[in-house]
């Protein structure tokens, strides 16, 4: 469910969008972006995801433990039933209750801290975009860039508004 929240995240975060070929010139007052690609394809990027990446896996690692170590309680306390009173077997079932409830606690814990650093982490690569973004449009005399990704305003841009590869050099640049 993680990988899921993690993609969503990081496509809804970053949401500003197009499609060019390197070296078209820019021609007129505005601009668009793909959010996508230039998180695929700068080394800011790179380096967010990996960051996001690797707290996600730590994070699901514990869950998984905890996950783990549930299961061998439950699978002991039905190995024991016949050995055990039903008042004794009953508390068991009561505690383990308790630790399943701890479990989801945690679980929802661990999904809130995803989602924290994955926010902060985008948020910091996102600034690095909009100053990238910012120098490239004041260098190309643009006065507006756009998000031409999925599901934002924009609708349709010519291919040639498309100034993600200059701001992706710009990041490479600033950011190696």
């Amino acid at each position: 469910m993680q990988w899921v929240v993690l993609s969503t995240v990081m496509v809804m975060a970053l949401n500003l969008g197009g499609c060019t070929k390197p070296g078209v010139k820019v021609e007129g007052n505005v601009g668009v972006i793909d959010p996508q690609r230039l998180l695929d394809s700068t080394n800011a990027g790179k380096k967010a995801k990996d960051s996001m990446l690797a707290y996600s896996k730590n994070r699901q690692a514990l869950i998984d433990l905890e996950a783990k170590e549930l299961r061998r309680v439950q699978e002991d306390a039905e190995r024991q039933r016949s050995v055990l009173s039903p008042e004794a077997f009953r508390e068991r079932g009561e505690q383990f209750q308790r630790r399943v409830q701890e479990y989801q606690q945690k679980v929802a814990e661990v999904n809130r801290e995803i989602q924290e650093k994955q926010k902060d982490v985008l948020d910091g690569f996102r600034e690095k975009v909009e100053a990238a973004a910012m120098k490239i449009a004041k260098r190309l005399g643009l006065q507006v860039v756009l998000d031409k990704s999925k599901g934002s305003p924009t609708i349709y841009s010519e291919d040639a508004l498309d100034i993600s590869n200059q701001v992706i050099e710009e990041i490479n640049r600033e950011y190696p």
